[in-house]
């Protein structure tokens, strides 16, 4: 089946229809679309960019993320230990929304051909967590303050089909996927102090191949590919994609990371387009005119599902989170604006990342404004872990201010109201030296807010239940 340029005149439409967004013509659209040629082929090719994007976008991230001979700031080798040392800055481009409450322990390894070791220190009483995620964004394990404890553990992480002996004394994992990505979140206030007892329990951390299980092991030099594009954001290189590229690079990557069970029939329509696990794909079966339309039409898709959600989205005060994450089923779209917005998401259990992009209908955030977040008396985030609220510039990366500051939380001092009650104040400018305590620097131009709560409290009030609302973001009049 080859797409065709006569689809092309309401292949828009198509696709909103396809979303589930919602439309006044919908009953026409799919009259209209119907008795076009090839339509449903872009539908289900739309459909299929969808379904792999986390693990085309993760595939990418590894790519850029390993791409070094040896540790080095923000990255390593396959197969070693990344140790941030200090919170990213305004520089930082390798993972969108980043944040600045955690010092990442993170590693890119590959189980597919035998499994791999983590040794995990005792943490004493600092929060930590140690999710896994496999080429799918899945978190197939969190090994942390909450489901494990802080007392060390050792991990045997197997690949598909791994049907070896686990020795005495290894918790065995199974990854769904070859690829595994351990991103590790420590706890860490900031303060040189803090830090050095952070950077002690890192290097504590031990990650080698199971066939050097009990012996002295020495990783080797990282292999450097020139040809990787390393200062453009990992989004933008897989947004930029031509359809053939992206379901060449889909396809290869489904060899060795193969679809859950769950998929059957999804593949099975992605298969008229050419699209099978274990095959390559044939490029061939795209017309010319939709290499770029497809990922566009398909990338807005995921973006307008943070709005048009069906209930994947909770909506509040201007802000919108989901208790989806991490686990996702059958819920593609879903999964791919996760992977959008927030890459490397957690089980809500362990974290939920409420989103406002802007205060309501007919506002934006924009720094040329004043903004305040009050949280009334006794209301503060409900988390067992902690909470903070992060400032991000349209694009979802930290924005460059003079007092470095990306974030607010209990962390960075603020102070209290008489009553109690905490505001921050939200704009591009300092409110004052008497409030700066309480400022979050915000860009001159637009604006995107992220609340964390880690470890939410499951009791009432809670955000895993609704039952605590999140306060709106006002402008100062």
């Amino acid at each position: 089946m080859k797409f065709t340029r006569r689809a092309a005149t309401l292949g828009g439409v198509s696709l909103i229809a396809a979303g589930g967004l919602p439309s006044r013509g919908f009953a026409w659209d799919r009259i209209l679309l119907d008795a076009i040629e090839d339509v449903e082929a872009f539908k289900i090719a739309s459909d299929a960019y969808v379904y792999g994007y986390p693990l085309v976008t993760m595939e990418m991230t590894r790519r850029v993320m390993t791409n070094v001979a040896a540790p080095e700031g923000t990255r390593a080798p396959m197969g070693q230990l990344i140790k941030l040392r200090s919170y990213p800055d305004a520089s930082f481009r390798d993972v969108t929304a980043p944040n600045a409450d955690t010092l990442y322990t993170s590693a890119f390894f590959d189980v597919g051909d035998e499994p791999w070791v983590l040794d995990a220190p005792d943490m004493g009483n600092r929060y930590f967590l140690l999710p896994l995620l496999d080429g799918w964004t899945t978190v197939f394990d969190a090994p942390g303050s909450r489901t494990s404890g802080e007392k060390a553990q050792t991990y045997l992480i197997s690949g598909p089909g791994w049907k070896g002996k686990v020795p005495a004394g290894l918790k065995h994992v199974e990854s769904p996927t070859s690829i595994v990505w351990l991103l590790g979140r420590i706890y860490c206030t900031g303060t040189p102090e803090d830090y050095a007892a952070v950077h002690a329990l890192q290097d504590k951390f031990k990650l080698y191949p199971f066939s050097a299980w009990g012996k002295d092991w020495t990783p080797p030099p990282g292999k450097v590919d020139p040809s990787i594009d390393m200062k453009t954001a990992v989004r933008d290189q897989v947004n930029r994609m031509t359809a053939t590229q992206y379901f060449t690079l889909l396809a290869e990557l489904m060899k060795r990371n193969p679809p859950s069970p769950k998929d059957a029939p999804a593949l099975e329509r992605f298969a008229k387009i050419g699209l099978a696990p274990g095959k390559s794909f044939d490029g061939k079966l795209i017309d010319g005119a939709w290499e770029m339309r497809i990922p566009k039409i398909s990338f807005d898709r995921i973006m307008m599902h943070f709005k048009f959600s069906d209930g994947d989205v909770t909506n509040v005060n201007g802000w919108g989170y989901t208790t989806k994450t991490g686990l996702y089923g059958a819920d593609y779209i879903q999964r791919a604006l996760v992977t959008a917005i927030g890459l490397g998401a957690n089980r809500p259990q362990d974290a939920v990342y409420p989103t406002s992009l802007k205060p309501s209908i007919l506002e934006s955030y924009d720094g040329s404004k004043k903004w305040v977040m009050r949280f009334p008396p006794g209301q503060l985030p409900p988390a067992r872990g902690f909470w903070s609220l992060t400032m991000y510039d349209e694009q979802y990366f930290f924005v460059a201010n003079p007092i470095n500051r990306y974030s607010m939380s209990m962390r960075t001092n603020p102070t209290l109201e008489k009553d109690g009650s905490l505001v921050i104040y939200i704009q591009n400018e300092s409110p004052g030296p008497d409030k700066e305590a309480n400022w979050l620097p915000a860009p001159k131009g637009k604006f995107v807010l992220m609340l964390r709560l880690y470890w939410p409290k499951e009791h009432k009030p809670s955000i895993l239940d609704n039952s605590w609302v999140i306060p709106p973001v006002k402008a100062v009049s």
